[in-house]
């Protein structure tokens, strides 16, 4: 996937955020401080439990490795709605139905809990390259991408953040998350074509894919103006032909290839390829023309020396 590698850089806190603290993150074991631990079920952050009958029950207080869960999976939400340089603690606090105290408990500041929910977002992108190996080859790939497809969808500012490396929240961690997910990616999709010995040319074809299908998700995210079925389609499709283009030029991976589309099916992504293909040389003139370029050019006679 390729995109500019997001250097740290520095700017004034977003609204509602401050310094980091001098205190430490929270640690297993280490209590909450008090009054704070029952967030949205107690009676505004003060520690007073609800009195029965006025709002229900009072809800038991969170561990601490729950409490930092729910910190992490409620800023992940907002940052998946909006950028992250737009998100502030106050936010994250008021997200969680707790105190902006309470968050800084957990986190020295809005980069860490970033950072944490970062790596919770690659986690759960790098899994979704995950397919088993039945069936033909585009079809698991299609399948694949439909995953791929929804987390860009369902986290459209925060992934365009990330991968576009502007936002003020970048810095070499956030770099080595996304890194992480192409390595993912990338040894996945070479698993599916369980080559012993993958050519250097096939794994930066594989490279090159994974980047085009990161820069065609960014501009759709810009206008939608395509389906999205019609563009899980489309990137699965560029897969075939780039590998096909590059069996040309290695014999070892043509002669895999054949092994490949025997075992595709008509109706599959690779079989309706094949046909639109197809469909290009009933176009008026153009059969002939191609027919032109695919003659080798005669060899040169040698010059006579003087």
């Amino acid at each position: 996937m390729a995109s500019r590698t997001p250097s740290a850089t520095s700017s004034a806190p977003a609204r509602g955020d401050r310094p980091e603290r001098t205190g430490r993150s929270a640690r297993p074991g280490t209590p909450e401080p008090a009054g704070e631990a029952g967030g949205a079920g107690e009676a505004g952050g003060t520690g007073k439990a609800v009195e029965p009958g006025k709002a229900g029950r009072p809800r038991r207080r969170l561990s601490v490795d729950e409490r930092r869960e729910q910190l992490i999976a409620v800023a992940l939400e907002l940052f998946s709605h909006r950028p992250p340089e737009e998100v502030s603690i106050d936010d994250i606090a008021a997200a969680a139905g707790a105190s902006r105290p309470l968050v800084y408990h957990y986190f020295p500041g809005k980069q860490a809990i970033y950072e944490e929910s970062l790596r919770r977002a690659g986690r759960e992108l790098a899994a979704r390259f995950e397919e088993p190996a039945d069936g033909p080859l585009s079809e698991r790939l299609h399948r694949v991408m439909g995953r791929y497809l929804d987390f860009v969808q369902s986290h459209g500012p925060g992934f365009a953040a990330l991968l576009r490396g502007g936002s003020v929240t970048a810095s070499t961690n956030t770099s080595a998350v996304i890194d992480e997910v192409r390595r993912a990616a990338h040894e996945q999709i070479l698993g599916h074509l369980a080559l012993p010995s993958p050519s250097p040319g096939l794994r930066l074809t594989v490279r090159a894919w994974i980047a085009n299908a990161e820069i065609t998700s960014l501009e759709w995210l810009a206008d939608r103006s395509v389906p999205l079925e019609e563009l899980q389609l489309h990137l699965v499709q560029e897969f075939v032909a780039s590998l096909t283009l590059t069996a040309a030029r290695e014999p070892a991976l043509a002669a895999e290839l054949a092994g490949f589309f025997a075992g595709e099916r008509p109706d599959g992504p690779t079989g309706q390829l094949v046909r639109d293909l197809a469909g290009l040389l009933a176009v008026p003139g153009l059969a002939d023309t191609l027919a032109v370029l695919a003659v080798p050019p005669a060899p040169e006679e040698p010059r006579e020396r003087l």
